[in-house]
């Protein structure tokens, strides 16, 4: 098959959606498939990748995303001559594939990796609840029903879906993630970052961004670094400059400078022995969908803290293969002590978290997916028999 992935944003930017497509993209290759990843961003940037293909867009601030409204010609034609395309934000590049793809019966998958209803409420605070509820409760029901199928990483995320009044069939697919390197990660020498081998170590790996609630988490820390003289914090990721900065200067006021470590981007393939080096993976963030992250730390062999919330709540199970709290800072930070302090219960949380972690393995996700695709292209009509699809071809050839 030939499979078009579409995204508002790709590498070099860093998130939870740009590492899906990555992956899925290689096993999809590995199966024998040609995969093709079509974005917005820097049409000159190079990585090596094959069959990425870049449209120009106007940049928006240093976050890593462009707003354009259409893909080149050459994109446009390349990308229906796709047997499927996997669509993987619903406004920009949704929209696209809506408006090159459908004419022409190419099916189209939709999956919803992000809690806009928080995101909205994060980033746009002047606007009330309601108004984006309302907005997003009138723009996703019509676009779900108008792709083929809808995926929905967890549980929690397709009961979001549904109070966004979707009634579309919706499948629920876990994200997968590439675990052999997790499972089997050398950890890094603690005596060179200047931790002790009886250092309490956390750590938080992804964006420093506003919706992941860094704040809470050090808060949180504050206390734990009261009471437990040995433990440190290690944040891993970076994100906007600004918000970023505005994070190291919350450290330094709250006095954590020696406790709490920023480390800003680190190369992706190190991952696995930062996290291998540590005893517990930290998240305060509640607008998760399916938190490879924390999956990720899972097959490390580390025991989670969290939220109960969708996707976190989702993936970890409390008392099991980790511990989870209301959004309550001294429920939170009353949890994490007990982590902190039972080096028993975090040997056996990890392990357990380590055997959970299989049910997201790539390979058993990517033939998940691939059952999918297959049905769609089978059932697909056929292409080249609607007169609609050759008025269309014919206009677009006259108007361009």
């Amino acid at each position: 098959m030939r499979i078009g992935m579409m995204v508002d944003s790709y590498k070099p930017y860093t998130s939870g959606i740009t590492n899906y497509v990555d992956i899925n993209k290689r096993y999809l290759e590995l199966a024998g498939h040609e995969v093709f990843v079509f974005t917005f961003g820097d049409v000159d940037y190079q990585d090596g990748e094959l069959h990425v293909i870049r449209n120009h867009g106007v940049p928006l601030a240093d976050t890593g995303f462009y707003l354009s409204t259409r893909y080149s010609r050459a994109a446009k034609q390349l990308l229906q001559t796709m047997d499927i395309v996997h669509v993987h934000h619903p406004f920009l590049s949704g929209r696209l594939a809506l408006r090159y793809c459908r004419l022409l019966h190419i099916p189209i998958v939709y999956t919803n990796h992000t809690r806009y209803d928080l995101y909205a409420q994060a980033y746009l605070p002047m606007m009330p609840e309601e108004m984006s509820q309302g907005l997003l409760q009138a723009y996703m029901p019509s676009f779900c029903d108008a792709v083929q199928l809808v995926v929905a990483p967890s549980a929690g995320m397709e009961k979001v879906l549904r109070q966004l009044n979707v009634t579309s069939n919706i499948e629920v697919v876990p994200n997968g993630v590439d675990l052999k390197n997790f499972i089997e990660a050398k950890p890094l020498s603690r005596a060179e970052f200047g931790y002790k081998e009886n250092d309490i170590l956390l750590i938080y790996a992804g964006r420093i961004a506003l919706e992941k609630n860094i704040p809470f988490l050090l808060k949180s820390f504050a206390g734990i670094a009261q009471a437990i003289p040995n433990a440190q914090l290690l944040l891993l990721g970076s994100g906007v400059q600004q918000y970023e900065e505005e994070i190291r200067t919350l450290v330094g006021e709250m006095e954590l400078d020696q406790r709490v470590r920023l480390t800003g981007k680190i190369e992706y393939a190190k991952l696995p022995s930062y996290l291998a080096m540590c005893d517990v993976f930290v998240t305060a963030s509640v607008t998760e969908v399916h938190p490879l992250s924390v999956i990720e730390a899972m097959g490390a062999g580390l025991p989670v803290m969290g939220i109960h919330s969708v996707g976190v709540g989702d993936t970890v199970v409390d008392g099991v293969t980790g511990l989870l709290a209301t959004h309550d800072l001294p429920a939170f930070t009353a949890k994490l002590t007990r982590l902190c302090l039972d080096l028993d219960l975090r040997k056996k949380m990890g392990d357990s978290a380590r055997k959970a972690s299989s049910t997201y393995a790539i390979e058993r996700t990517t033939n998940i997916m691939l059952k999918h695709y297959e049905k769609l292209v089978n059932d697909a009509q056929p292409r080249k028999s609607s007169w609609s699809v050759r008025l269309r071809k014919l206009l677009e050839s006259v108007t361009q």
